[in-house]
């Protein structure tokens, strides 16, 4: 319990007591804490980290999805990367980096998505994240918490319109960012960020039109101004001269 902080040790120690064989891992990250469970165990869980006394999570803070998709991957090069150049040492085909005719067929890779919540005691003041993997990355669905804390009606419809994640249970999941008539889930690491189409007004149709974007993928990378050790004499003889 030594890799915990002492106010966290307490609350690890009853989680793990209550859930038992439920707890995959447990990490704490700049004093935060989070649980990953299985899917079986998911709704059991979030109702027992409720209703126990002593942890009483009785607010679901936030849920949302991630794609491990791509997890790792470096799109900057180094040694290779030429000394000159707005875009240099980037490499073009990286992530979201393509039309939708091209786009890349996702891989078969283990716990692509995730499911992660954070959650609030307000009696005892403290916090945990509670993460989940749907099993199947080619279709993933977990059952839906909305019957645990209703706050999860709408983050679980967000997950589902972002990531295509399906919540089991849900009394409502529909789309809800994006329009009704929106092809494919756009926070997906396989989605392109150029999109697939383009939406617009038309004054003669009198009503939104949707059609092939025109925009290419390019590499956009801001410039980042940063302490240099080569400027600091010049900028020191600037002062001292008046300039």
């Amino acid at each position: 319990m030594s890799q915990f902080t002492e106010r966290n040790q307490k609350i690890v120690k009853r989680i793990e007591s209550l859930l038992g064989d439920r707890v995959v891992a447990v990490r704490e990250q700049v004093r935060q804490l989070t649980v990953e469970v299985q899917a079986r165990d998911w709704v059991d869980t979030c109702t027992r980290l409720r209703d126990d006394a002593e942890l009483e999570f009785d607010m679901l803070v936030d849920l949302c999805g991630v794609d491990f998709l791509g997890y790792g991957d470096d799109e900057w090069e180094t040694a290779e990367a030429t000394g000159s150049g707005f875009s240099r040492g980037v490499d073009h085909l990286g992530p979201g980096r393509f039309d939708w005719a091209s786009r890349p067929e996702a891989e078969a890779i283990p716990n692509r998505f995730a499911v992660v919540v954070h959650l609030l005691s307000t009696v005892h003041n403290h916090r945990v994240r509670l993460r989940c993997h749907p099993q199947d990355a080619g279709f993933p669905t977990l059952p839906s918490l909305v019957d645990v804390w209703a706050s999860a009606n709408w983050y679980e419809r967000e997950a589902f319109d972002l990531f295509g994640i399906m919540f089991e249970g849900h009394p409502d999941l529909r789309r809800l960012l994006t329009d009704y008539g929106f092809i494919g889930h756009p926070f997906r690491k396989d989605f392109p960020l150029i999109g697939n189409v383009t939406v617009r007004y038309d004054e003669e149709k009198k009503r939104v039109v949707y059609e092939p974007t025109e925009i290419e993928p390019r590499v956009l990378v801001p410039r980042v101004i940063r302490q240099d050790s080569r400027y600091v004499g010049d900028q020191l003889d600037r002062r001292e001269g008046g300039l």
